[in-house]
């Protein structure tokens, strides 16, 4: 079966840097596009990054665009987002997600057909 597995979150002050993987399994992986979503607390889940199944197309949200780097590595099954220069706000669940293409997957959650658990960043002031 499919599955989306985040690690990498955690704790840290603002301006500091995280990076979050996502093991996948169960499916070939090249064969899909990945993203990254987030949730923050009484809001709701938001596109943060999309990669296209080779990895040569991606794409982010205005509020993490020349922050955050998504990429993939094909022959390990993995997704990573590198986030950089934190910001308060950007405290949320990060979710790791599969489409069928990184142009949907922009689009919003509804174009996701399988999800992780997610993982908590939380950015100190």
């Amino acid at each position: 079966q499919v599955q989306l597995v985040e690690s990498g979150g955690g704790l840290v002050q603002a301006g500091g840097s995280l990076r979050l993987s996502c093991a996948a399994s169960g499916y070939t992986f090249s064969s899909y596009a990945m993203g990254w979503f987030r949730q923050a607390p009484g809001k709701e889940r938001e596109f943060v990054s999309a990669i296209s199944r080779s990895g040569g197309s991606t794409y982010y949200s205005d509020s993490v665009k020349g922050r955050f780097t998504i990429s993939r590595d094909n022959a390990k099954n993995t997704v990573y987002l590198q986030m950089n220069n934190l910001r308060p706000e950007d405290t949320a669940v990060y979710y790791c997600a599969r489409g069928s293409a990184a142009t949907t997957l922009r689009v919003g959650g509804t174009t996701v057909d399988y999800w992780g658990q997610g993982t908590q960043v939380t950015v100190s002031s």
